[in-house]
C-alpha cells in the first residue's frame, strides 16, 4: 500500500466542519480610476484637448508613449486582463481542472459502486462529497515529475459508509480504496438541499414555513428560496431523545437557514437524519 502524508480516513476534519458554518466575506477589488480621462465638464479644453495634441491615449491604459498615462500625466482607465483558459490537464501541484475532476469521478465510480451504492436521494450511485488533489507519496514530495493523483470521497447511503479512492491521473487507474463507518465529513451542497426539502415537507417544518411567510409574504415551497449551510450532528449518549441515537453512524444534519436577502430562521432544535429521511426535534 502506498505510504502517504494524507490524513487518516478515520480522523474528523474539524476545521472543515467549522468552515461550513461560517459566512463568506465579500472582498472588494478597486480598479484604477478614470479621473482625467474625460473632459472637464464644460465641453472645452481639459485633458481631452491636451491629449489630442500629444497623441491619442492607448486603449490598454498606457499613453501613446507607453508611459502608463494618457499623455497629460493623468492615469488612464484600468484594464482587467481576462483569466487564462483552463487546460484539460494541470501540472505538478496545480489545482485539478474541470476536465480532470470529471474524468476522476468517472474512473472512481466504477460499475460495481454505481450498482450497489445509493446517493442522498436514493438513486443509484454514491453521493460525491469531494474531489481533491491528493498529497504525494513521501518519496515523491520533492520530485517535480511525480504523478498527479486525485482523492475522491463518496458517501454510500445503503450502509452509511464513507468511501475514499485515490486515482492516478497519469495512468487513469484507481490505486487505493479505503472505506469506513462513523466518519462524517461536512455535507455537500446536494445533501444540504435534500435536508432542506425534507424539513420543508415535514410537520416539524411548520414553524420554518410560518417564519418564512411572515418575513416575505410568500409561501416556502423550495430550498431554492433559502440560503443553506449546515453542521453535522452527532449523538451524545443520553443527551438527546432516542430518535438521535444513531446520529454519527447515520448521516444527520442541523441546518442553518437564512431567507435570501432576508433574516435568519432558527431551526437548530431540529435534526434531519438523511439516512432514514426523518426529522426529529431535540426538545421533544
Amino acid at each position: 500500500m502506498r505510504t502517504t502524508v494524507r490524513r487518516h480516513l478515520g480522523k474528523v476534519v474539524a476545521g472543515a466542519a467549522i468552515a461550513t458554518a461560517a459566512t463568506a466575506a465579500m472582498i472588494a477589488i478597486t480598479l484604477p480610476g478614470t479621473a482625467g480621462a474625460e473632459g472637464n465638464g464644460n465641453g472645452s479644453g481639459g485633458a481631452g484637448s491636451a491629449a489630442a495634441g500629444q497623441g491619442q491615449a492607448r486603449t490598454d491604459g498606457t499613453g501613446a508613449d507607453g508611459s502608463g498615462t494618457d499623455g497629460t500625466g493623468a492615469v488612464g482607465p484600468g484594464v482587467v486582463a481576462a483569466a487564462p483558459a483552463e487546460g484539460a490537464k494541470g501540472k505538478g501541484r496545480d489545482p485539478l481542472t474541470d476536465d480532470e475532476i470529471a474524468r476522476v469521478e468517472r474512473i472512481a465510480a466504477d460499475r460495481t459502486l454505481m450498482r450497489s451504492a445509493e446517493d442522498v436521494e436514493g438513486d443509484h450511485g454514491p453521493q460525491t462529497l469531494s474531489v481533491d488533489l491528493a498529497e504525494p507519496d513521501t518519496d515523491e514530495i520533492d520530485d517535480p515529475a511525480a504523478p498527479r493523483r486525485a482523492e475522491v470521497t463518496y458517501y454510500d447511503y445503503t450502509d452509511d459508509t464513507l468511501v475514499s479512492r485515490t486515482v492516478n491521473l497519469d495512468t487513469g487507474k484507481v490505486e487505493d480504496t479505503r472505506s469506513g463507518r462513523g466518519v462524517q465529513p461536512p455535507l455537500s451542497k446536494d445533501e444540504n438541499t435534500e435536508a432542506a426539502k425534507l424539513l420543508i415537507a415535514d410537520p416539524l417544518g411548520a414553524g420554518l414555513r410560518a417564519d418564512y411567510q411572515d418575513a416575505t409574504g410568500k409561501p416556502l415551497t423550495s430550498p431554492d428560496q433559502l440560503q443553506l449551510s449546515s453542521l453535522v450532528y452527532r449523538a451524545v449518549k443520553g443527551a438527546q431523545p432516542a430518535a438521535f441515537d444513531q446520529c454519527g453512524t447515520h448521516r444527520c444534519v442541523r441546518l442553518l437557514l437564512k431567507v435570501k436577502n432576508g433574516p435568519w430562521i432558527d431551526t437548530r432544535s431540529l435534526v434531519i437524519d438523511l439516512s432514514t429521511r426523518k426529522v426529529a426535534s431535540l426538545t421533544r
